[in-house]
């Protein structure tokens, strides 16, 4: 099996980038007057804001099983992750189409451009470190899928959401790069205007596309499915398992808890079927360690 990525890292990663530009653009913004830099440090503020929200919903997800909760918290993830998704929605993506069309109407004079062409080259480096740390986590994952392959089938919420921040990140930046630059050589303030708009609608394509599937696993979804296959190859070739008859899992955060029903190889007593079954259980958990609850149901027929 491929090894875990490691969420907390990653999201490290971006909280320390996404700090260090949102203090830039924000002294870029009061400096040259930029719309779209104003855009660019709202929206690196409210990733910082996002960031701490999954570093919270990664330590709630490790909370014990209650009574209440059997299953435990792991799901935590999902709900701040959707949140997150919101948050850029609203925060970074609503928020710079006002602004753009606020300044539509209110154009006023790009002060220092050079500045902000400075300051937006800075972010474009930073994210890039950003989105290279994601990225590495990832790789660790992901095998031989393409990174939109990845992106559909991974149950890693919390890696989603930074891999989208980290990619609107960077293309409202370069976004943000290209409209100073036109109100530079222009002299026409409307472009930056433009560019508050655009890199809205880019933040709110990526939250819509983000929160798709974060509300597919808050709903519930099975293991990735080549886990799942992984896990029906492994039992089916297990010496005590005459015949695979269902495999259903459920990804809860990090862990996964798996229901088997099968018909075993008939044994002399009812101890050495349920040892059986022990062993069976025993090696899905080694070979498959993500694996915390197993429902095995013995029987003769599907």
């Amino acid at each position: 099996m491929s090894a875990q990525a490691d969420s907390l890292k990653s999201i490290l990663f971006a909280l320390g980038a996404n700090f260090a530009i949102a203090v830039a653009k924000t002294a870029g913004a009061v400096f040259t007057g930029s719309a779209s830099m104003l855009a660019e440090a709202i929206h690196s503020y409210a990733d910082c804001g996002n960031q701490a929200l999954l570093i919270w919903g990664l330590k709630e997800a490790r909370g014990a099983p209650t009574a209440d909760h059997p299953l435990g918290f792991g799901k935590a993830i999902y709900f701040w992750s959707f949140i997150v998704a919101l948050m850029l929605f609203s925060m970074g993506g609503l928020f710079s189409i006002y602004e753009g069309v606020h300044k539509l109407h209110d154009t006023e004079p790009v002060k220092y451009a050079w500045v902000a062409v400075i300051i937006l080259g800075f972010g474009v480096a930073a994210e890039g470190l950003s989105l290279w740390g994601c990225l590495r986590e990832i790789d660790k994952s992901r095998g031989a899928q393409s990174l939109w392959q990845w992106f559909r089938s991974s149950r890693q919420s919390e890696l989603l959401v930074v891999l989208g921040e980290d990619l609107a990140a960077l293309g409202g930046l370069g976004l943000a790069l290209g409209f100073v630059a036109l109100a530079m050589i222009t002299g026409n303030p409307m472009w930056d205007a433009v560019g508050s708009i655009t890199i809205g609608v880019l933040l709110v394509v990526v939250a819509l596309v983000v929160g798709v599937e974060v509300k597919a696993l808050l709903v519930g979804q099975s293991a990735e499915p080549q886990v799942l296959a992984a896990m029906r190859e492994h039992l089916q070739a297990q010496p005590e398992v005459a015949q695979l008859y269902n495999l259903l899992t459920q990804q809860l955060g990090g862990e996964i808890m798996v229901a088997v029903k099968a018909r075993m190889v008939p044994a002399p007593s009812d101890v050495a079927l349920i040892e059986a079954i022990n062993r069976v259980e025993t090696r899905l958990r080694d070979q498959f360690p993500q694996v915390r609850w197993i429902f095995f149901e013995p029987d003769i027929k599907d």
